[in-house]
């Protein structure tokens, strides 16, 4: 690699060519400020917030995107920068909804650290007109503010990538704003629901739409049992919403937190996760022996799920029928458990704890209602819990680790896999393989399907069977798939598509992370490499091995496939518009 030298505020220093002004100073331990800059993502030099001095340069210049050469001094907190800073700061300001104390991302925004590290005051001197915009309220898993937006553009770049795109910037100069084509809602457009513009917005411009407060109600609610499941991921990201180091698995305490706050039982979702990979490997080998429709293709990420239905509705018969795992555990919860406790389903309340936005439209699905009601009653976010335990004023960091409750709290590592890009793929071949070749000491680890790679591809050799996979997270990596298979260019049994690029625990309603944390630190890994780490410990790692998911299958469901299986375990699609 070639190195060029360059000083940064007074330094000498060696750095890759290449490199930008903002990735040289991390090598020297400095970080400079941005506001519009995501990696890879909007790389755009808009927002003027990471500018330096260049000695030579007749002006300022954007660090995000002024490469390095040989023999650059740079100044990156000189009098001129710091002015300049401050007084971008206070521009934005004169335009910006400064009702910081209700704001939900009060604390946790960047603009406001911005201004307080510069001492910006929170009246300005540039108080002028302003235009007011309505709340964007018409989906069920968002709430738009254009009050609050800073046309960083971070939104629209993350939704680009997502290859959705059905948000940009309208209008010129000071009417500028994000929406959608000619001024539509949200709702009047084909989002998926995924939320990634939530995660990647620095301000409290883009919130997933809060539904704390009917659990609170549920909670308090003499008449309702009320139940929580929490799904894989939850339980390696819930501890940054605490301060505490990404990666961390904070299981027990999260278990100790959700029964604090007053649920009557917590689960763990991967029991369902594990009935998703039964079905969905009896849904496999029948599609492959029957000669029915291949490859077929996960359905357990509704925003993926979604994407299919507005942009590929050809691709339709390609998807399992399984439910969602949140799905399946709550039409388990209303229909074996709710008889098993004597419970009336319409007095159960189920509550999930997801990753993703678009579990919050899930629950409005059309065949998600097993027991004649809504198989999940409120799905709330890994932001939503931790806003709920800060409100209950509980000691997260020092409660006490303590275990799922029974009988639903049982599962194995192929379960907690599900967090991870590959894990789906991975759970699913641990019980293809031993149910294909009959053998019990079957592998249970597959290495190829792991990792953040965008796209995976491996072939596995099943007794007779040649078995071609494919792993796809990010829905432009999903469109990438979906045209070979369309063009004969691709020869799969199988495909696991994630909406969210590294999979759930990259999913858009997981904590929010600084862009400076975003850019610089692998969120997706650390985050996976927790869930490995747990199923590496677990005595059980293949789905089928769950004691609770054979005891449900015997009292009640029969056999993998059965029709209590399919009435209670699956569902259906619809082609929606793209338009």
């Amino acid at each position: 690699m070639k190195m060029v030298n360059i000083k940064i505020n007074g330094m000498s220093l060696s750095v890759p060519k290449g490199s930008t002004i903002l990735e040289a100073a991390r090598y020297a331990g400095i970080e400079i400020p941005t506001l519009c800059y995501l990696k890879e993502i909007n790389e755009i030099g808009a927002c003027r917030i990471c500018v330096v001095e260049v000695k030579g340069a007749r002006s300022l210049v954007a660090a995000c995107v002024y490469p390095v050469n040989e023999g650059m001094e740079i100044e990156t907190n000189s009098p001129k920068v710091q002015q300049s800073r401050k007084l971008t700061l206070e521009l934005i300001l004169s335009t910006h909804d400064r009702k910081c104390l209700s704001c939900v991302r009060s604390g946790n925004c960047e603009l406001q650290k911005l201004c307080k590290d510069f001492g910006v005051e929170d009246e300005t001197y540039y108080e002028g007109e302003n235009i007011h915009y309505d709340f964007d309220d018409t989906t069920i898993h968002l709430v738009r503010d254009n009050n609050k937006c800073i046309l960083c553009r971070r939104c629209v770049a993350a939704c680009a990538a997502q290859d959705i795109g059905v948000i940009g910037v309208a209008a010129r100069g000071f009417d500028s704003h994000v929406g959608c084509t000619f001024e539509r809602s949200l709702s009047e457009v084909p989002c998926v629901s995924c939320g990634q513009c939530i995660v990647n917005c620095p301000t409290g411009a883009l919130t997933e739409k809060d539904d704390t407060d009917k659990v609170w109600a549920a909670l308090n609610d003499p008449t309702k049992t009320v139940i929580v499941q929490t799904a894989p991921s939850i339980r390696v990201t819930l501890g940054e919403c605490f301060d505490m180091p990404i990666g961390t698995n904070v299981e027990g305490k999260m278990v100790a937190a959700l029964r604090r706050l007053g649920f009557d039982k917590v689960f763990d979702t991967d029991l369902a996760a594990d009935m998703t990979i039964v079905e969905e490997a009896n849904e496999l080998v029948e599609r492959i022996n029957n000669g029915g429709t291949l490859p077929m293709i996960t359905s357990c990420s509704p925003g993926w799920v979604k994407y299919c239905e507005h942009y590929f509705p050809e691709m339709i018969p390609h998807l399992s029928t399984c439910k969602s795992p949140q799905q399946m555990f709550g039409a388990l919860a209303k229909t074996w458990y709710a008889k098993r406790e004597g419970i009336d389903p319409k007095d159960l309340v189920v509550v999930g704890i997801m990753p993703c936005t678009a579990k919050k439209f899930e629950t409005k699905r059309d065949g998600q209602d097993a027991a004649g009601v809504p198989d999940v009653d409120i799905a709330l976010t890994t932001r939503e819990l931790g806003r709920m335990i800060g409100r209950a004023h509980l000691d997260f960091v020092n409660l006490p680790d303590e275990k799922f409750d029974d009988p639903m709290g049982e599962a194995t590592g192929a379960g907690v896999i599900f967090g991870a890009t590959g894990g789906v793929m991975e759970a699913a071949l641990r019980t293809a393989a031993e149910w294909i070749t009959g053998d019990t000491s079957a592998p249970v680890e597959f290495h190829e399907v792991r990792g953040t790679a965008d796209i995976k591809e491996a072939a596995y050799q099943l007794g007779d069977l040649n078995v071609k996979v494919a792993v796809a997270s990010g829905l432009a990596n999903a469109r990438e798939i979906l045209e070979r298979v369309q063009k004969g260019e691709a020869d799969y049994q199988f495909i696991e598509i994630m909406c969210c690029p590294g999979g759930c625990v990259n999913g858009g309603g997981q904590p929010v992370q600084h862009a400076v944390v975003r850019n610089f630190v692998d969120l997706r890994s650390k985050r996976a490499a927790a869930l490995y780490e747990e199923d590496a410990n677990l005595p059980l790692r293949k789905s089928h091995e769950n004691p609770t998911l054979q005891k449900i299958y015997e009292e009640f469901l029969e056999k993998p496939g059965s029709h209590v299986a399919h009435d209670v375990l699956h569902t259906h699609y619809v082609e929606r518009s793209k338009y």
